[in-house]
């Protein structure tokens, strides 16, 4: 059981690397459509990592209190945090592409927005 949990979470952190490193693609071909659609898979699949995880957790920490050397998954676990690591730092890399975009046109519309006297569009009657 804790080993189809572990694999389950291997699969789902894989198919958010793979979902990230699309992301990175579209972000530098700006493809916001794709982006978009891919924004609902992550979301499900982030909180579906976070539902095996605790899940993990209370299946190692029952066959702790079984009596069961936990240490035999150890391999594997350890296997899965550099899967999650390879995860986050790749999560990282996207972050790294997309904030300064977004901090350019945070700053581009501050300057038309003062331009316009506080408001972002100038109505003209």
């Amino acid at each position: 059981m804790i080993n189809s949990t572990i694999e389950k979470l291997n699969q789902l952190t894989n198919d958010m690397k793979n979902y990230i490193l699309a992301d990175i693609e579209d972000v530098k071909k700006a493809n916001h459509e794709k982006l978009l659609e891919r924004n609902s898979l992550k979301e499900k699949d982030m909180q579906e990592i976070a539902k095996y995880k605790s899940l993990l957790n209370e299946q190692l920490a029952k066959e702790f209190q079984d009596g069961v050397d936990i240490t035999i998954y150890r391999e594997s676990i350890n296997n899965l945090e550099l899967n999650l690591r390879e995860l986050y730092d790749l999560n990282g890399r996207l972050a790294s592409i997309v904030l300064p975009v977004k901090e350019m046109y945070k700053e581009i519309i501050d300057e038309i927005t003062k331009l316009n006297g506080g408001n972002l569009i100038e109505v003209m009657a």
